[in-house]
């Protein structure tokens, strides 16, 4: 069974804190920041651990935030050209997930000291990621942070880079929302318009994410910005683009589609067969389709499909999933078979009864959906 996430934060890393600050500053109370940073550390979650090691910082590094601010820099590991956002903490310093609550407490008790804090989220970055701490600022101090973030775009270290795109990311997961640019995107848009040919895939992706963010806000903007990048577009930006629309894809926004070279599919759907018109839990619906061309010409299809999940209230609600990207000539028809798994996620709450599958092409729904049963036995469900 995998370790699970929250164990990035345990005692051993939060003792090897409390070495490195206690070899920067000999004055540290090392012992009493892990046992406060320690405190009923397994019946917390990830999220609730850094916040806990945050508010241990707090109470032992000094009150003076730029001598607070030397002993964390002094407490990172060296940097020597290689990656070490994935080094834990080792004899040489602070790297990798240890780092989150060090950029969180940046956030909260750094906003007096632009300069100083923007130095330590650059340097904390390098070593993992600063995209928590930063939005502090770009909340309360959104010109001056934007201004720094620009320059970071020329930076040669990826993280930083990252770190522009991914820490003004409107709708970050686990981090508090920026609802000025969920209102307006327009002054993060240079950002990522400076980053969306960088040589870094990492950094790219982030890119991407940011403007699926957008997306959900503001489609049609989203849609004319994936139309503008596409005109004579490498690969690498193409698969951007292609990333940064996939909720706007998923949702058939007409839009994108078109920007990414789809117009209303001209098909039918000739047959949605299952396989498994009764599918027991920990098992696969598995279906076939044919799917044939009405036109008289090749066509560039998106095919999805939907499975509308029973829930517990009874009612149903759809989920699309990805199916498959092709090229459809005039006049075939194109078969294919699918396995979907039913089986115990995280992300999701599976409740008996009739569900239901379509089949969706170039963001339309086919007509001709087909229903199943989903059978659960035992208390599977109830151990989610």
């Amino acid at each position: 069974m995998p370790e699970p996430f929250k164990n990035l934060f345990n005692a051993q890393i939060i003792s090897g804190m409390g070495d490195h600050f206690l070899n920067a500053w000999p004055d540290f109370d090392r012992d009493r920041f892990v046992r406060a940073a320690t405190n009923n550390l397994e019946m917390l979650e990830l999220k609730a651990r850094s916040e806990q090691i945050t508010q241990a910082l707090r109470k032992y590094l000094p009150e003076d935030y730029s001598h607070a601010g030397e002993i964390m820099l002094s407490s990172l590991t060296p940097e020597d050209g290689s990656d070490l956002s994935n080094i834990p903490v080792n004899t040489k310093g602070i790297s990798g997930w240890a780092v989150m609550p060090m950029a969180h407490y940046v956030g909260l008790w750094g906003m007096h000291d632009f300069r100083l804090s923007m130095m330590l989220l650059k340097e904390m970055t390098i070593r993992s990621s600063s995209e928590f701490g930063i939005r502090f600022f770009l909340i309360e101090k959104q010109k001056e942070t934007l201004t720094v973030l620009m320059e970071w775009t020329n930076h040669n270290n990826e993280h930083v880079r990252r770190l522009v795109s991914e820490g003004s990311r409107p709708r970050l997961p686990w981090a508090m929302r920026l609802s000025a640019f969920m209102e307006n995107p327009e002054h993060i848009l240079p950002l990522l318009e400076a980053l969306k040919d960088d040589p870094s895939e990492y950094v790219r992706r982030s890119v991407a994410n940011n403007l699926n963010d957008i997306a959900k806000d503001h489609p049609d903007r989203v849609a004319g910005i994936a139309e503008k990048w596409l005109r004579a577009a490498s690969k690498n930006r193409q698969r951007l683009v292609r990333h940064a629309c996939r909720t706007l894809i998923k949702q058939g926004h007409p839009a994108t589609l078109k920007a990414l070279g789809y117009g209303p599919a001209k098909v039918k759907l000739e047959a949605l067969n299952l396989k498994t018109p009764t599918v027991n839990f920990g098992d696969a619906l598995v279906f076939e389709m044919a799917l044939s061309s009405e036109a008289t010409e090749d066509q560039a299809l998106i095919i999805d499909y939907i499975i509308h999940h029973k829930k517990a209230n009874g009612r149903t609600t759809p989920k699309v999933f990805k199916w498959k990207v092709l090229t459809l000539s005039a006049g075939s028809t194109h078969r294919a078979k699918k396995k979907h798994p039913f089986k115990q996620i995280t992300t999701r709450v599976y409740y008996p009864g009739l569900h239901k599958i379509e089949i969706v092409v170039n963001g339309a729904v086919q007509e001709g959906g087909a229903e199943f049963e989903l059978e659960i036995k035992g208390a599977q469900n109830e151990s989610q």
